[in-house]
């Protein structure tokens, strides 16, 4: 493991901020969630190391602070960029072409990191261009090279990304893919040197010319997996979570490749943790042929610094996928889950996010409210500021729904706001809707419009 880790970084330190979150069922009735349930954060002395043992604990859960990592890149994002980005620079790479959703946290984190490499960006956004920029899209915006594509075209995400990225290389210039660049590194085998020189065929130092990198949606590449392996490894000094003691790690999962980085890591390094991934974005069945294709793509690039023995044992997997306790289509918000985020805001000074860290709340609690012994460490993914992109979704006055107010205007009115659509958690509010739906409409307009006056 320390052959694999002996490389350059992006974060110039592993470190994460790690607190602990109390768990109450002594709370007060409220809307939202955790009707019943309130949570602390004691974040000034976390019971680490073999401050683990102390019975004085009561119900809680760890979670690892990486939304704290940087302004713009953190969470996961920052983790899986950490070994990808200096391979990219030792590589001589130009150009990074990437692609995502139109408030992609991952395209911002790869347009910021690229900026302050001087290297330039191209940034393949679904859809059409909002009508006022915000959050991570305004983010992208700055920092790299918007292209936004319809959603027909984004469907084939490999053809959109190496279509862009030959048109950017052009005659002279050539496309490397992340494996790619492990490829050349792994067979030089030397981590330290600070440059890889590429020869040309007649023998001599290639000209300076174009070159593209396509880095795939959410960094769901082998390489990704590096800097969740570096966390790991982290996390599993004596005096944070130790080498010993179970744990069950909770992370929200879009591509599932932070879950896969944690497992693998924790196997590789003979830890006896879990990792319980709440699924977002694909079915099971997907996730797991994502944790397959991973697997194998760094056992193939990174095998020769690993005890592959060990690796023997993930035919049947090493991820617990589970569903979100409220399974939906990705993206859409279910009532309660805006006062849920505000709860926890207020309560713990945490910023959650309905789409993605929310779930891993719920999960993480849900597990800890079982079994007060789980040992749960919830990873933040960030992602936070794709709240203001939520909320400038739902362009409705809440002066349409004051008391009295005529509930199919207030429908129509939401419809024409969203070109045509009405957000699922508006669906069961029309006529004949009943106070507490009519509450939660209204108290998720007040949240938006709360973000729309910043």
């Amino acid at each position: 493991m320390s052959k694999l880790l002996d490389r350059r970084w992006r974060l110039p330190s592993p470190d994460t901020s790690i607190h602990q979150i109390t768990v109450s069922k002594q709370g007060q009735n409220r809307v939202g969630l955790f009707t019943n349930v309130s949570f602390l954060n004691n974040n000034n002395q976390p019971h680490l190391g073999n401050k683990m043992s102390e019975d004085n604990q009561g119900l809680s859960f760890y979670i690892l602070r990486d939304d704290l990592l940087h302004p713009f890149v953190n969470g996961n994002k920052a983790r899986k960029l950490d070994g990808l980005l200096p391979l990219i620079e030792d590589h001589d790479v130009t150009d990074v072409v990437t692609c995502g959703g139109c408030q992609s946290a991952h395209a911002a984190a790869v347009a910021v990191s690229c900026a302050e490499r001087g290297l330039k960006s191209h940034l393949l956004l679904r859809g059409e261009q909002p009508a006022i920029l915000s959050g991570y899209n305004l983010i992208s915006t700055i920092y790299g090279n918007v292209i936004y594509v319809p959603r027909s075209f984004y469907a084939d995400r490999e053809k959109i990304l190496h279509t862009h990225a030959s048109m950017i290389a052009g005659n002279s210039g050539n496309i490397v893919y992340c494996n790619d660049l492990i490829d050349v590194s792994t067979t030089t085998q030397t981590f330290e040197s600070s440059k890889f020189v590429q020869i040309d065929a007649h023998g001599g130092t290639k000209s300076h010319s174009t070159k593209v990198a396509i880095v795939n949606e959410g960094a769901g590449d082998a390489v990704a997996l590096l800097g969740l392996f570096r966390l790991v490894d982290y996390l599993s000094q004596d005096h944070l979570l130790g080498k010993k003691r179970s744990f069950n790690f909770v992370v929200d999962s879009g591509t599932g490749t932070t879950a896969i980085g944690l497992s693998l890591g924790a196997l590789c390094l003979g830890l006896p943790w879990k990792v319980t991934a709440v699924m977002l974005a694909d079915t099971i069945d997907g996730y797991r042929e994502q944790e397959r294709r991973l697997i194998l793509e760094f056992e193939k690039q990174f095998g020769f610094l690993l005890d592959t023995n060990k690796l023997n044992v993930v035919d049947n997997g090493i991820v617990h996928w589970v569903d979100r306790c409220r399974p939906r289509k990705f993206g859409n918000i279910l009532e309660g889950e805006i006062e849920a985020c505000q709860q926890i805001a207020q309560q713990t000074g945490i910023p959650v996010d309905p789409v993605y860290t929310l779930a891993a709340w719920e999960t993480a609690t849900e597990i800890t409210n079982a079994n007060r012994d789980a040992n749960v460490v919830m990873l933040h993914t960030g992602g936070t500021l794709g709240m203001f992109g939520l909320a400038q979704s739902y362009k409705v006055s809440k002066a349409l729904w004051q008391k009295g107010s005529n509930v199919e205007v207030f429908v129509k009115t939401c419809a024409e706001a969203n070109h045509g659509g009405l957000p699922e958690e508006f669906n069961a509010v029309g006529l004949g809707a009943s106070k507490t739906q009519k509450y939660s409409a209204f108290s998720f307009l007040s949240f938006s419009e709360s973000f729309l006056r910043l």
